[in-house]
């Protein structure tokens, strides 16, 4: 493998190794690229795939039409809504109950450009979807992540999609300032950057957290047919027309092709613990604020701090509930 230029040969159908036992956790697994993670797991027969979306509805036909595929596929489909405190938690307890091992999470989800508003919970929507519900949900799946981890021939993966996009942040890279409130001096695709930037850095810093994981963040490529450029309607009409023309004039790639850095970075030998990849598999290409260890050890405490109350109160809950 040669990092830092070029790219990775990796066929998915046929360089996945088998994941016999294995279960695998994909978000925003209803559509496009997770949907796509999701069948090319299932040719490879894990023990449970946890198919998870904001609507169960989309998500029964993803599974549906995955089994058309690959007949039999161990799919559970997972209510998710990533904008949403109270649906991660649930959604985290449902997995907890339900299994006892975690060896592949994969943070697909994502929105981008959309217009300008909050989460449920106040954060800024494309900062709080992209990165605060991921980081929420991961938190509370770590128990599980890391006593995988420490079985016998364990390999244990976090992968999160992040864009080239990060490289667009502006100074000074994330403006806490900005994080609780809409954000609109930012725009729609400067809130995106942002929050794709947060991707980078907090995937650097949880593997500095958590040595016995293995976390990457990737750029999937420009792909077509995924939901990501449906729904950018906070973005200028001027870039949406020329995304829709290159589109039309197939200039970005397939989902099928698209989706192979994510899954080459969730079971490939050799994928370096905090690195950034852009397709396929290669290094050293985040930008100088991608790169920046003080400013991803400064988001990190950020995000515990938002999160703490969140994780005593879901803690307190479960153990009176057990009670």
């Amino acid at each position: 493998m040669v990092f830092g230029g070029k790219s990775v040969s990796f066929e998915p159908e046929r360089e996945i190794p088998p994941l016999t036992d294995k279960v695998i956790l994909v978000t925003g697994a209803n559509a496009g690229l997770g949907k796509q993670a999701v069948l090319e797991f299932a040719r490879h027969r894990p023990r449970l795939i946890w198919l998870a979306a904001r609507s169960v509805q989309k998500a029964n036909a993803a599974a549906d039409e995955i089994r058309k595929q690959v007949p039999n596929a161990p799919i559970r489909v997972l209510e998710l809504d990533l904008a949403s405190f109270a649906s991660v938690k649930q959604a985290a307890a449902t997995v907890l109950t339900n299994s006892n091992r975690l060896d592949i999470l994969m943070l697909n989800a994502g929105i981008m450009a959309v217009p300008p508003g909050t989460t449920a919970d106040g954060y800024e929507i494309q900062f709080g979807t992209n990165h605060m519900g991921h980081a929420l949900l991961t938190k509370l799946l770590l128990p599980l992540l890391t006593q995988t981890a420490a079985g016998a021939d364990a390999d244990v993966r976090v992968v999160s999609l992040s864009s080239d996009g990060h490289k667009f942040a502006s100074k000074p890279g994330i403006d806490f300032a900005s994080l609780k409130t809409p954000a609109d001096d930012l725009g729609a695709m400067g809130r995106y950057f942002q929050s794709k930037l947060a991707n980078v850095l907090w995937t650097r810093q949880l593997a500095h957290e958590q040595p016995t994981l293995t976390v990457a963040a990737v750029h999937p490529g420009s792909v077509r047919g995924t939901q990501l450029l449906d729904n950018a309607t906070g973005a200028p009409a001027a870039m949406r027309l020329l995304v829709r023309a290159a589109v039309s004039a197939k200039l970005f790639m397939s989902v099928e092709r698209g989706v192979r850095n994510q899954l080459w970075a969730s079971v490939a030998q050799g994928v370096k613990s905090g690195e950034y990849y852009e397709p396929v598999g290669v290094a050293g290409r985040a930008s100088a604020f991608g790169t920046d260890d003080d400013l991803a050890l400064r988001l990190w405490e950020w995000t515990e701090k938002e999160l703490e109350g969140q994780v005593v109160a879901w803690n307190w809950y479960n153990m009176n509930a057990e009670a």
